[in-house]
């Protein structure tokens, strides 16, 4: 979008994955979407194709199956599945590289042997089992309840607006061992999805990520055995959960980022074909200045995601900055489709075209990874 602009932090090794990434999409993905969106959820192949690749988790490492990469080998991957109009997938596929994070960071040398490889190839999905139907963002007062039961975990509660929740064979479940406490009661489990007492009631519809797996999730006296445990010691899952938020929320900044971007290219290419009044919808001054508009803020996003992820991979990203870019990301990629949209006129409002889409798309990003007023007041406390 910046014309001979390369961030700092890309190099050939990552444009040729960005090469590689975009001929995926355009194989595998784009021609799939209309089938994915009926039916509510997409299919095992893509995800053990992409495994093959070396895409799906590859910034996980080598020795676990994955592609040994960093920060900046996911976001160019996360960037081309946006541009590409996929939401979708793409949802799904960066949670299941956030499961494995987890079990890579604080898992036991035993668990990622045992799980990671599966993950990496995609034989495995994975999701994560954190929010429930009374509770949302506030993650400490969780009702999930993991009982000790001599060499088990009995495992009861609910979860809801789980992504992979209906597909997933693995969840990093989030549950409290300690009910008397707040924080300091929370552990996260690796949860087998085959485990008995565990059922999905239904897949939730929702007004956008139509391919997106979305699920409540009912755990009935799931015995589940205590060395799957994440890390083998409890009390430490609403630690875990708010450093490895910082990941998400950096990822969610480059997500909206490239959407900014993708919405201002086919809305541009729509007023330069749009007849109207006897010439074209760009020829109207109110149009060149709305466009002028967006393209600013599209490239103050990319500058700033830019920064974002430098910080991810030198190591020095703090939770206060991986807040703000990820609220003001996610509010900014709003408004601009918004924009866009009503300059595609009735056809904005028509499925059909990827200005569509995209609305229906971005609300959730100002929820999900932490909701933005949250964060906010996260951010606020701090100064």
């Amino acid at each position: 979008m910046i014309d001979n602009y390369r961030p700092g932090w890309m190099d050939d090794e990552l444009e040729a994955v960005q090469t590689m990434t975009r001929r995926f999409v355009a194989e595998q993905i784009t021609p799939r979407q209309e089938q994915w969106y009926e039916q509510g959820y997409t299919d095992r192949d893509v995800w053990r194709q992409a495994g093959e690749l070396g895409i799906l988790a590859p910034d996980i490492s080598v020795e676990y199956g994955g592609s040994g990469g960093h920060f900046g080998h996911e976001a160019v991957i996360g960037h081309e599945l946006c541009v590409a109009g996929d939401s979708s997938w793409r949802t799904c596929k960066q949670i299941h590289v956030i499961a494995a994070h987890y079990i890579e960071k604080y898992g036991t040398e035993a668990q990622k042997q045992k799980w990671l490889p599966g993950i990496c190839s995609g034989e495995l999905i994975a999701g994560m089992g954190m929010t429930e139907p009374n509770g949302g963002t506030d993650l400490q007062n969780m009702r999930t309840k993991a009982i000790r039961d001599g060499d088990n975990y009995r495992i009861s509660g609910a979860k809801t607006f789980i992504t992979n929740g209906s597909t997933a064979d693995i969840l990093i479940l989030a549950t409290k061992t300690d009910p008397s406490q707040k924080a300091k009661g929370v552990s996260l489990f690796i949860f087998e999805t085959s485990t008995p007492g565990f059922a999905v009631s239904k897949r939730l519809k929702k007004i956008g990520l139509h391919g997106s797996d979305t699920a409540e999730l009912f755990f009935d006296d799931c015995v589940v055995p205590a060395d799957r445990l994440l890390g083998e010691v409890e009390g430490q899952g609403f630690y875990q959960m708010m450093k490895d938020l910082t990941y998400e929320r950096a990822l969610t900044g480059v997500n909206c980022a490239a959407v900014m971007e993708h919405a201002l290219k086919v809305t541009t290419e729509y007023t330069k074909d749009r007849s109207i009044f006897g010439g074209k919808l760009i020829d109207l001054q109110n149009t060149r200045l709305e466009l002028a508009e967006v393209k600013t803020l599209a490239t103050i996003a990319r500058v700033f995601v830019d920064f974002t992820v430098e910080r991810m991979i030198n190591g020095t990203m703090t939770s206060d900055l991986a807040s703000m870019s990820k609220w003001w990301m996610s509010d900014t990629h709003s408004e601009i489709i918004n924009r866009c949209l009503q300059l595609h006129g009735g056809h904005g409002y028509i499925l059909e075209y990827p200005i569509a889409r995209m609305y229906v798309d971005a609300r959730i990003e100002a929820i999900y990874a932490g909701a933005n007023e949250v964060l906010k007041d996260l951010i606020g406390r701090n100064l």
